[in-house]
């Protein structure tokens, strides 16, 4: 049961293309869980599917696709399997890094159609500078999709041959991100987790590696991009939200429609069916109306933020904390809405390899990330008072 909006009925590609893997995205859900890996086949498809280059320049073959578009196409792939949707996310959020790269780079990282980007975030490594590039060593966490990637990437500060920290215009360290090629990194296996499973968000080390001074970039200055167009407009960081968002919202619309479906024929003990509850009606309703809603408003943002975004500059403060609020807001309630089916479900929802159970782990894991902190509403509420910060992303 999904309810159509003009969105669906208009779809470019992406949605459409990403529709008619979900079969495939099904079937494959029970091993990607189990051995931490997209199969073979499974990740040829997303790769011909052109999903991991949706938010990638069109200069190095990328797709463009307006945020509003991709927020839907990540959530039509999570309905399906929350990790896949949450790798396509988390490739298509490290791709925008190209816009930031020395044009020929960004053509080198990515003229392999297979090309994917995976990296942690940021911890107390640090680069050193030296002729030409930097010196680093250090080991990084949470590389989501580390197993398919192609090249991985390091955010650290740098260390000025003096020794001390190189800083930007406002006086804080320099945050770099340096790239190089998937097989110079050592892999490390610690992604023992409760939920999402399947994307393999493992660790990874490196020592004394050489990175190129072209094969670097900073994140943290969003008027420093390379690449024109409204896109690239929106914060790195911002986008972030928007796919971390969509995969909260296919894991969501799943488990409520797995619950409408045990509804019709479950009658607890003692009591009637569940789809003829009152209570259950009125809970279902309000839970499709809050997640509907919370569809309705990121989106509408989205488009009035990309509106009103020009083609150089970044959009600014008050427009990137209108991006995070509707992400916030509608993460919240894509979180309320699996609890509530999970709830409602009874003991169905709690065995292994039900419809629930493995959505609650991977919708419970999301919640613990960056993007769903609660954090986020104070920072905004701020903004709204006209307590403008000294960095907002």
């Amino acid at each position: 049961m999904t309810i159509l909006t003009r969105l669906e009925t208009d779809a470019p590609d992406p949605l459409l293309r990403a529709r008619r893997l979900g079969p495939a995205i099904a079937a494959a859900a029970d091993e990607i869980e189990r051995t931490q890996r997209i199969p073979a086949p499974l990740l040829s498809d997303l790769h011909a599917a052109r999903l991991c280059r949706m938010l990638l320049p069109r200069s190095v073959d990328g797709d463009e696709v307006p945020p509003w578009i991709y927020l839907r196409a990540v959530e039509e792939i999570s309905r399906h399997d929350a990790s896949v949707g949450w790798n396509v996310f988390v490739a298509n959020s490290s791709a925008l890094i190209a816009a930031f790269l020395p044009a020929e780079s960004a053509r080198i990282i990515f003229a392999d159609p297979r090309a994917l980007v995976s990296w942690g975030p940021p911890n107390a490594a640090a680069a050193t500078a030296v002729p030409g590039g930097y010196r680093l060593s250090g080991e990084w966490h949470f590389a989501s999709g580390s197993r398919q990637a192609t090249w991985m990437g390091a955010h650290c500060q740098v260390v000025e041959p003096d020794g001390s920290r190189r800083r930007n215009p406002a006086g804080r360290p320099v945050l770099r991100t340096l790239l190089f090629p998937a097989d110079r990194a050592e892999r490390i296996e610690d992604w023992n987790v409760i939920g999402l499973r399947g994307t393999a968000s493992e660790g990874y080390r490196v020592t004394n590696l050489f990175v190129h001074e072209d094969f670097s970039a900073t994140r943290e200055e969003p008027d420093a991009r390379r690449e024109p167009g409204k896109l690239f407009a929106f914060t790195m960081q911002g986008l972030y939200a928007v796919g971390a968002t969509g995969v909260a919202f296919g894991i969501a619309r799943a488990m409520l429609d797995a619950f409408i479906d045990l509804a019709t024929s479950k009658s607890p003990r003692g009591l009637g069916r569940l789809a003829d509850s009152a209570t259950v009606q009125a809970g279902l309703a309000r839970q499709e109306a809050a997640l509907g809603a919370a569809r309705a408003y990121l989106t509408a943002t989205l488009r009035e933020v990309w509106d009103e975004a020009g083609s150089v500059a970044a959009i600014d403060v008050p427009a990137r904390a209108r991006v995070r609020l509707a992400c916030a807001h509608a993460l919240a309630q894509a979180i309320a809405a699996s609890d509530f089916a999970y709830k409602a479900a009874g003991v169905d929802a709690i065995f292994l390899g039900t419809a629930f159970e493995r959505r609650f782990r991977d919708m419970h894991t999301l919640s613990q990330q960056i993007q769903a902190r609660d954090a986020h509403f104070e920072a905004v509420g701020a903004i709204l008072l006209g307590n403008m910060p000294e960095v907002f992303y």
